[in-house]
């Protein structure tokens, strides 16, 4: 790995943790101030950080206790200044409504380097579809 790709796999580790721990501040420093986020859950898109910051509050309050979420087959690729990675990802936890999530996702994240700091500018969550169906598959696992 290179430096970069090796700095950027901390920045993904201390997000992975900050997940798990639902600590906004933490999971918030991994995102530019005008991130564009496509997600899994609606609108089409989130620009701004300030529009995300209450997208993961809100998913935070959903949630009893600490979250489950791990990163899985994990590739990076960096320049200079510019670099992408993406892995597929497991989140388990119990809602508060007691319904619990155990699900994969897909997801893609384009990283710049902004005052010396790897920041997310753009990621991408995705679930695959059935599309005979019109519904989410969510029971795949890799």
């Amino acid at each position: 790995m290179t430096v970069n790709e090796i700095a950027i796999k901390k920045v993904i580790e201390d997000g992975i943790e900050a997940l798990q721990n639902k600590d906004i501040e933490g999971v918030m420093a991994l995102y530019a101030p005008d991130v564009v986020s496509f997600d899994i859950v609606p609108p089409l898109r989130y620009v701004g950080a300030d529009v995300f910051r209450k997208v993961w509050e809100e998913a935070f309050a959903s949630f009893q206790g600490p979250l489950g979420y791990e990163v899985h087959d994990l590739a990076i690729t960096a320049g200079e200044d510019v670099a992408f990675a993406y892995s597929l990802n497991h989140i388990s936890g119990t809602m508060n409504s007691g319904l619990k999530t155990d699900l994969w996702l897909r997801w893609t994240a384009c990283f710049q380097k902004i005052n010396g700091a790897w920041l997310v500018v753009h990621h991408q969550n995705s679930v695959p579809v059935d599309l005979q169906h019109g519904k989410a598959v969510l029971d795949l696992k890799p």
